[in-house]
């Protein structure tokens, strides 16, 4: 990213030499997102980050079809991001808003998503895999059901990007985030098969095809394209890697609290997250006291920081609300190590003593 930052600092629009350097960045970074991705160069939208890939992919899409039909499908359990831009369709553009509830697992059942489908549907939406459980979706089969209906189907890949093999193709739109791979913050694209219309929400020059109106963060979207190469480098062996450490965690955390409750499964979770229910605990003290002891970890959604709701997530797959506030969710990566996991289950361990008194 540096030198786009200092001596490459052209505005990638411009047809000067300092613009075309810079356009020559984005146009590389382009490719080699599409190449990962399975896609074409053309089909990508460069956006400010997750959110806006969610909304633009969601509301975007809606407007852009709703001549065919007002019905909308997605999942109670989504990102906000998702989860706010159906509700400003139905509430203020007279869309009809399906939403499909989850098992005490946090999966969608596609009978019931098949049986929800009508002539009037345009657009299903589901992700990949939850923000604060890790749960997966079945996303293949459910994009297969859309396509023989002639159904929009997008999906909010942020989560599993870089942790899963991927491929975008089986897909009409996806949105990715590049933080959530290890790039910068405030960059995220939009993968729009081609052919497919889509309705503008940022006016104001025709950048990105015309898509997406804004000067392009040449710099972001150069550290994306390289983060995308080294987070999907070795996805399989890495996801054996952090499901082995995960699952150190895990026993670690029932031999220091056993009434623990693990929210999700091994089986249809990504393999860096494990969220856990601690009965009795109240879960804000037990972040606070986590950090105190070198470990960061959250209660949910970072997008949801201030919030003193429990988890809607949680809340979807049976957990009740006072479980719900005594979750915790804990997030490895690339630099977990055995020694980390080991320090962690320490801190938990002496966190809990100092809290016990607090159970009886």
């Amino acid at each position: 990213m540096l030198p786009y930052l200092d001596e490459h600092f052209g505005n990638a629009s411009s047809i000067h030499q300092a613009g075309r350097e810079a356009r020559a960045a984005v146009d590389s970074a382009r490719d080699t997102l599409a190449q990962l991705l399975g896609t074409k160069s053309h089909e990508l939208i460069f956006t400010a980050g997750g959110t806006e890939s969610d909304n633009l992919g969601i509301i975007g899409l809606a407007r852009a079809h709703a001549h065919r039909g007002r019905h909308l499908i997605t999942s109670v359990v989504e990102h906000h991001a998702v989860l706010h831009a159906f509700e400003l369709l139905e509430s203020r553009e007279g869309f009809r808003v399906t939403w499909l509830p989850v098992d005490p697992v946090g999966r969608i059942d596609l009978q019931r998503l098949a049986d929800s489908i009508t002539p009037e549907t345009i657009l299903v939406s589901l992700m990949t895999a939850n923000n604060e459980t890790g749960t997966t979706q079945p996303v293949a089969d459910a994009a297969r059901l859309c396509r023989e209906r002639g159904v929009l189907f997008h999906s909010d890949a942020i989560q599993s990007f870089g942790k899963e093999e991927f491929r975008a193709g089986d897909f009409d739109a996806i949105s990715l985030a590049a933080h959530k791979f290890y790039g910068p913050k405030g960059a995220g694209l939009l993968y729009l098969r081609a052919g497919i219309p889509i309705h503008q929400l940022q006016v104001g020059g025709s950048h990105e095809g015309q898509r997406r109106a804004g000067t392009e963060n040449v710099a972001a979207i150069a550290g994306m394209a390289a983060a995308a190469r080294f987070a999907t480098g070795d996805v399989v062996a890495e996801g054996q890697r952090l499901d082995t450490l995960r699952e150190c965690l895990w026993d670690g955390v029932r031999r220091v609290f056993p009434s623990a409750i693990r929210n999700g499964t091994r089986e249809a979770t990504l393999a860096n997250t494990l969220n856990v229910t601690f009965p009795g605990l109240e879960g804000e003290s037990l972040l606070m006291n986590l950090d105190l002891e070198g470990v960061c970890a959250s209660s949910g959604s970072a997008c949801m920081v201030g919030s003193v709701m429990p988890s809607h997530v949680l809340l979807a797959m049976g957990v009740p609300p006072e479980n719900a506030k005594s979750t915790v969710r804990f997030s490895l990566g690339r630099a977990t190590s055995s020694g980390q996991i080991a320090q962690a289950i320490n801190a938990l361990e002496s966190t809990v003593a100092r809290m016990r008194p607090r159970l009886s």
